[in-house]
């Protein structure tokens, strides 16, 4: 990807948006009815994640703030290396919320209501990068796809809060339960690598591109998940809806990726 940045990619970006999720892997306050974790004989889902740190969120967006002065020292900051910290914080701080809702669903007994509320959570911060995109991109494709992404995911945002309203989580584990929560992690942990990479790129809209490709490859996987452990028929029906509109979304992104690494290339050449 290197072919489509105007100017190096810091590495202390990379960082600091990994620092910010890593920071908030702390872990969650379950809800009274959640308690499939506690026992001593199953695999924490925090132990799957990526463990905590001790890095303060006050200082890593200090850090964020003054990296261009490390990066150009003894030189004003330009106008474009605000804008990259300014959209990288935006995205970051959008992805440690979805983390923290995504965290507690992930804990739900029930895998109907743990794909609910881990769903929820998911498409909200789609909703957070998609606004992020509007605030700071100017490709009328990445733009418009933005816009899609809101409009439907709102629909769908509706569909789960109004479910989950009348189906509160099991007060014990389900015997699928702990393969359902494992599985969630793991691919919970496979998205937000790549995302933490994606968001990072200088220019805006591919930086949208590419941390969103792998957050729609995400709520791929979880719908699939859905589709093996899940047995409410409402949800089941949402999950294939979302394995359909954003599989086709995904083909978008990976295309437009590529035509921007073709167009690049030619004018290096």
């Amino acid at each position: 990807m290197a072919a489509c940045y105007r100017y190096p990619l810091s590495a202390l970006a990379i960082s600091v948006a990994a620092l910010l999720f890593l920071n908030a892997c702390q872990p969650v306050t379950e809800s009274p009815e959640s308690t499939a974790l506690q026992n001593d004989e199953t695999t924490t889902i925090e132990e799957v994640i990526a463990p905590s740190t001790n890095t303060q969120a006050s200082e890593v967006d200090e850090a964020l703030d003054s990296h261009t002065d490390h990066d150009m020292p003894n030189t004003a900051i330009s106008a474009d290396d605000r804008q990259v910290s300014d959209v990288l914080k935006d995205y970051t701080k959008s992805m440690t919320r979805m983390h923290d809702e995504m965290m507690i669903g992930m804990n739900y007994n029930d895998p109907d209501t743990a794909f609910a509320k881990g769903m929820l959570g998911h498409h909200r911060g789609a909703l957070d990068m998609a606004k992020t995109q509007l605030k700071y991109g100017t490709d009328e494709t990445m733009r418009k796809l933005a816009q899609e992404i809101i409009d439907s995911q709102q629909i769908e945002i509706d569909i789960l809060n109004k479910w989950l309203a009348s189906h509160p989580d099991a007060a014990k584990p389900k015997p699928d339960t702990q393969a359902m929560q494992r599985a969630y992690a793991e691919g919970m942990v496979t998205m937000h690598d790549e995302m933490t990479l994606g968001i990072a790129d200088p220019v805006p809209d591919m930086a949208f591109a590419r941390g969103m490709l792998p957050h729609h490859i995400g709520a791929v996987d979880m719908a699939m998940v859905q589709m093996e452990y899940g047995k409410d028929t409402e949800m089941r029906k949402l999950a294939q809806q979302i394995i359909d509109t954003q599989q086709r979304e995904i083909e978008l992104m990976q295309d437009w990726i590529a035509l921007q690494e073709i167009d690049n290339n030619e004018l290096n050449q």
